[in-house]
């Protein structure tokens, strides 16, 4: 692809995205959008701004955080909202602890599957009945079944076989009561359409995305962070490795890859000789099984 026609099929995918935001503003009665400081969170909320302002945004920013989250993304995440005045209401997975509806086997679990108890508690607790979010159908298997407006059940539970056609780019928002939609207005970007949208738009994103010098240890084909939350085991060699994050989900799944890209236009040219997908790269909870995804989708999450 040129860079001339990639410029087209970037506006063919922003046109695309503005019009699905504002058909699910249209079609909703209290809708959210789902900003967690990532990459596709970020792009979405461009696109968001581009689509609503000057007006302020006729949704709240939203985030479901685990309190395992990178300290880098959330402070970029509160200082988005700031500066953008924006309404952000952050769900924490640890009052879901406090309150006994998410239980964990130890102190230091993932919390990444809770997420999922926290989010739709979110939603009843602010009647929300459609969340947008930045997901991608290049992203899992279960997300390319996705529908652009993906229905969910009143128990919040994601059915492949209950979504309903999208002809002619014609979205149906009506819900019985206790239904909500996730909503992805980023379904038919790629990774590397994100990167090169960030690099065109001069996107600000957390520092984790780029290419630093950090403590991992090795864990099978992946490299762990050795954080706080995720410290190194009795045994396990701790390595200096110059690493950067495709993706910045919660501290105890997400790992770097080794990567020598400092700037937007590095990864670009990382990011087209990439022959994984970024979770499938990168995210311990998504190697568990093929069917990970999928089964998590079924039990609320986005």
């Amino acid at each position: 692809m040129t860079f001339f026609s990639r410029l087209l099929h970037l506006d063919r995918l922003e046109s695309e995205a503005i019009y699905i935001l504002r058909e699910a503003a249209a079609q909703s009665r209290n809708p959210a959008l789902l900003f967690s400081g990532g990459k596709d969170s970020a792009v979405l909320l461009h696109l968001a701004l581009k689509a609503f302002r000057p007006e302020k945004l006729p949704f709240p920013l939203l985030h479901v955080d685990t309190g395992h989250n990178f300290e880098g993304v959330t402070d970029f995440r509160d200082a988005t909202a700031r500066r953008l005045e924006e309404r952000l209401i952050v769900a924490h997975v640890e009052d879901s602890i406090q309150r006994g509806s998410v239980r964990l086997a130890s102190p230091l679990a993932s919390r990444n599957a809770a997420q999922a108890v926290t989010l739709l508690e979110a939603i009843e607790t602010h009647g929300f009945d459609l969340l947008l979010g930045g997901a991608r159908r290049d992203e899992d298997k279960a997300r390319a079944k996705e529908r652009v407006f993906s229905h969910r059940d009143a128990f919040g539970a994601w059915n492949p076989k209950s979504q309903r056609p999208e002809l002619w780019d014609l979205y149906n928002g009506r819900l019985h009561a206790g239904e909500n939609f996730r909503v992805f207005p980023l379904s038919n970007w790629t990774e590397l359409d994100i990167w090169t949208y960030i690099e065109r738009e001069k996107i600000a994103l957390p520092d984790l995305y780029f290419a630093h010098m950090r403590r991992v240890v090795r864990d099978g084909d992946l490299w762990r962070p050795v954080t706080p939350v995720t410290p190194e085991a009795e045994g396990e060699h701790v390595e200096e490795r110059m690493v950067r994050f495709r993706t910045v989900g919660d501290m105890t799944c997400t790992c770097p890859i080794e990567s020598q890209a400092t700037s937007v236009a590095d990864i670009i040219a990382e990011t087209r000789q990439s022959t994984l997908s970024e979770r499938g790269a990168t995210r311990l909870d998504d190697k568990v099984n093929e069917a990970a995804m999928e089964r998590r989708k079924k039990e609320g999450y986005f």
